[in-house]
């Protein structure tokens, strides 16, 4: 059988799936019609309705050897990242441990099913496992951890349990392997953090176990490009994951890192191809050429190729070379070629590549173009056995310290093509004689025809909702010719608010059109393609700013057809390494122009490079960046406030007891001890306190936030945003300032939850609608890639919480409509609990100290629209949750939950 993998990078069991107490007659089929699934019957595929679960089960007797060995895939590649097993932690220790837990939705397999196939609390659904390979993990987890180590949870299954499942019969889809991530065309370049090795290598170095932080595996020896440019060389259609020849360009060094042949572009081990933690990919193939990790020219003054950058704790050095050593400008693509562009001290080059053949064996080629401008120029081509050849005018190659390199001679520009080969390719000095002269590039740095020229069109579903919001469904072009996934990462309009444009994570940039223009259909046009996790984009005065992982891009059409002709290095300063948790989040702008990002930091592990955990300022003109704010752990996009402070959210885990909404000054440090060089006291004190500590019940990852800017969202115009990325929903966030400190809550609004986790959102300056966009990976347990949405509301009254107020009596709370009187003012229609979180080196907290406080009274206030709780003995608490069930001043139903924070009380009002 062949195996197919989910999408979602959370994994297969993030579980809440779990729990259920053996009742007496413990073979019936239990009861899971209250069950809350994030999947109504109605949503799943039409054959789900017809699955003959009782045929499904009673297989697994005659194929049981074929079955665990298919569960066990599944649950290796996809669940054990997460929920580890007996012998290692996963990485997140919250997820439900099957050989200890007690199941939640049900024990017996038609409920895990019934789990995995709609989602369940934390638990995403499992939308590309069929039925057969649903059972087959399902099996597994049974007979290996439930049977032997949880005994008390094991469902036996016998004729009675197997007569009452439900009727049907299919089995569903035939599996299939499943790599949509290798199926996608990327272009022909791809940037990412590659590990470069030749086909017999051993088996890569993965620190795992419970013990925090992780240590630092030993790569000294790795050819890691940590900002690795993989360039196809062969041609034919499907972009670089179809190729069968290749070169990586490290633009932190300006090295050629390595080149390669192949069946296979790359493993695809990585957390936002097949959902690896821990890891990067790494080639596949025969690795014919290769440098070592180090500058790909000498320093310009020096002559010396001595590496000058920052080392890391563990020995290896990180980030670009010094600018006044060699810069890296950007990339030109055209047709199927890829030019760069960089200097080497005051001098400029562009360099392509190339493939040719000697007698069937792969022959590389590197063409470069040089304007010297005085001092050295020396490039590193490669090792002293590799075969090379040079072919030009001004240039000559010798050997130095074991490896071949290229010394420029001449003062006047120079073009100069290099040969590499094999070692064991003979005669390739007289063979370049015969090979075309070195080109000149500067004709492909103009503007080429479009390389992704169809223009898709999808329609728009308006949204039809009672009540005061309305949801409209912008679908991305899913059926793309190109197979891109399409999980969308950021998005920004421009002066023709008619249009946008959007990022994805994986590595695309489209123009969008029909915002506005109410034809409910929108225009989609790649733009930019191959770029390194974007994850934050912005449109200043109409030029597109990319956040990469690697670099923050600036986007140039150069002949007007709208497709990118230059990606220009805007900033490349920060260091990245191969750990897969340190994403660059969101992108902002203040008014000089000023740009902000987040930088993640490393996860389970202690920092390795400044940069991790911060948040980062670049100059307007792009050539200077600095941290401004650190502490952070999974810092996911940035708010800029009016007041010029910022907003950042964090996750749970190591040294984060709960999620976090930081409301950030210049200097704070924001309590993740795992940081580079963190302050000696580790306590509370020692840090920054949060606005709110956001439990995982609320919210298990908040991404980025927003201020309301629209009249068309009357009482919340002005108020504060937060979007989910765990659990695709949108929450108004109260909040007051007490001595200096900003303290308050989340409030759910009533609106669907999203298809996707919400990553971004802007409003439209033209008809005032919140534009959301979304994906799912690791860490949302939504069922859907990516997704496009516009929020508009409507004149119907809304009945939440927009200001919080704790004082030394008690809570007020402010809604935007006025109450009914008697249900406000009765003590009866309020729950309020509290409890206190630990902060440590271990993974998240559990509740401590939890209280049920009782209130004494309560008033309403003169407008109608205030009720103070008061609570007698009322503290200052890391989480409070006030439970309302009220009705509004027409008579309505009014429930909700406000979970907020107390750092100080504050005074009574006189």
């Amino acid at each position: 059988m062949k195996i197919k993998f989910t999408i979602c990078c959370i994994p297969l069991m993030v579980l809440t799936i779990l729990s259920c107490n053996k009742s007496d007659n413990q073979n019936a089929l239990p009861d899971t019609s209250e069950a809350e699934f994030i999947l109504q019957r109605a949503d799943l595929p039409d054959y789900e309705q017809n699955i003959d679960h009782k045929a499904l089960l009673q297989a697994l007797g005659d194929r049981h050897g074929e079955s665990m060995r298919t569960g066990e895939h599944i649950y290796s590649n996809t669940c054990v990242t997460c929920h580890g097993n007996m012998e290692e932690e996963g990485s997140l220790p919250t997820a439900f441990k099957f050989w200890s837990g007690a199941f939640k939705v049900g024990n017996d397999p038609y409920s895990i099913y019934q789990t995995l196939t709609r989602g369940h609390g934390a638990m995403p659904p499992q939308v590309n496992l069929t039925p057969v390979e649903k059972y087959d993990v399902i099996h597994y987890i049974r007979e290996t951890f439930v049977a032997k180590e949880n005994p008390d949870q094991y469902f036996e299954i016998n004729e009675a349990y197997l007569a009452g499942l439900p009727a049907g019969t299919s089995m569903g889809p035939e599996p299939r392997e499943y790599k949509p991530w290798a199926e996608v065309d990327y272009g022909n370049f791809l940037i990412n953090t590659y590990e470069l090795v030749d086909e017999d290598a051993p088996p890569r170095e993965r620190s795992t176990g419970p013990v925090q932080p992780l240590p630092d595996e030993d790569f000294s020896e790795a050819n890691f490009a940590y900002k690795g440019i993989a360039v196809r060389l062969d041609q034919g259609p499907g972009g670089v994951a179809a190729g069968r020849a290749w070169m990586m360009f490290d633009h932190d060094l300006m090295r050629m890192a390595g080149a390669w042949t192949g069946k296979g572009f790359i493993d695809w081990e990585a957390i936002l191809f097949n959902e690896k933690h821990n890891i990067s990919p790494r080639t596949i193939g025969k690795l014919h050429v290769e440098n070592e990790t180090g500058p790909g020219w000498a320093h310009p003054e020096t002559g010396s190729f001595e590496d000058p950058r920052f080392q890391a704790r563990d020995g290896r050095k990180f980030g670009p070379l010094p600018r006044d050593w060699a810069h890296f400008e950007g990339m030109y693509p055209f047709k199927d070629q890829l030019i760069m562009k960089y200097t080497v001290g005051k001098a400029s080059i562009l360099e392509t590549f190339g493939l040719d053949s000697l007698d069937k064996q792969p022959v590389f080629t590197r063409t470069l173009n040089v304007i010297p401008a005085g001092g050295l120029l020396k490039m590193r081509v490669a090792k002293s056995e590799t075969a090379v050849a040079l072919t030009g005018e001004g240039a000559s190659l010798t050997e130095e310290n074991g490896y071949q390199v290229v010394s420029i001679t001449s003062s006047s520009p120079v073009s100069i093509k290099i040969f590499l080969a094999n070692a064991g390719v003979t005669g390739l000095q007289q063979w370049v004689r015969s090979r075309t002269p070195p080109a000149s590039l500067e004709k492909f740095t103009r503007g080429g025809p479009a390389r992704f020229p169809q223009v898709l069109k999808t329609n728009i579903i308006p949204g039809e909702q009672e009540g005061a919001f309305q949801v409209d469904i912008l679908n991305p072009p899913f059926n793309s010719p190109w197979k891109n996934q399409l999980r969308l990462s950021g998005l920004d309009f421009f002066r023709d608010r008619n249009k946008a444009v959007v990022c994805a994570a994986d590595g695309d940039v489209w123009l969008v059109e029909g915002f506005t223009e109410n034809e409910q259909q929108l225009s989609w046009q790649r733009i930019a393609s191959g770029l390194f996790q974007p994850l934050g984009i912005k449109v200043i005065d109409e030029e597109v700013f990319v956040t990469c992982r690697d670099q923050i891009v600036r986007l140039h059409d150069y002949n007007g057809d709208n497709e990118a002709d230059f990606y220009e290095s805007f900033n490349n300063d920060h260091q990245v390494t191969d750990h897969f948790h340190e994403f660059a989040m969101g992108l902002q702008a203040d008014a000089t122009g000023n740009l902000y990002y987040a930088k993640s930091a490393r996860h389970a592990r202690e920092a390795l490079v400044p940069q991790h955990g911060t948040l980062i300022r670049v100059s307007p003109d792009g050539k200077k960046s600095s941290i401004i704010a650190t502490g952070f752990r999974a810092a996911n996009g940035v708010c800029l406030n009016p007041d010029g402070s910022f907003i950042v959210t964090d996750q749970e885990g190591h040294w984060n007891p709960m999620n976090r909404i930081n409301w950030v000054e210049e200097g704070g440090f924001y309590g993740n001890m795992f940081g580079f060089d963190p302050p000696a006291d580790s306590t509370d004190a020692g840090m920054e306190q949060p606005l709110v500590w956001v439990e995982r019940e609320r919210d298990r990852s908040p991404s980025e936030l927003l201020w309301v800017d629209s009249e068309k969202w009357g009482p919340l115009n002005g108020k504060l945003l937060s979007f989910s990325y765990g659990y695709g929903k949108v929450y108004l966030v109260p909040f007051e300032e007490v001595d200096g400190q900003v303290q308050g809550g989340i409030v759910e609004l009533p609106l669907p939850r999203f298809a996707t986790g919400v990553m971004r959102g802007r409003f439209n300056p033209e008809d005032g609608h919140l534009y959301l966009c979304g994906l799912s990976a690791w860490g949302s347990t939504q069922p859907q890639l990516g997704g496009l949405y516009r929020i508009r509301m409507t004149d119907k009254p809304l009945h939440v919480p927009v200001g919080i107020e704790a004082q030394q009596d008690g809570v007020l709370l402010t809604f935007t409509e006025q109450l009914d009187e008697i249900t406000a003012r009765s003590a009866d229609n309020y729950q309020v609990a509290t409890w206190d979180l630990l902060r440590s080196r271990k993974y998240g907290s559990k509740h401590y100290n939890e209280q049920e406080l009782q209130i004494s009274e309560v008033e309403l206030g003169s407008d109608g629209k205030s009720v103070k709780l008061k609570i007698p003995g009322i503290e200052p608490t890391w989480v409070m949750e006030i439970n309302y069930q009220l009705k509004s001043g027409e008579g309505a139903s009014l429930e909700g939950v406000v979970q907020n924070t107390i750092h100080q009380l504050g005074n009574v009002p006189s």
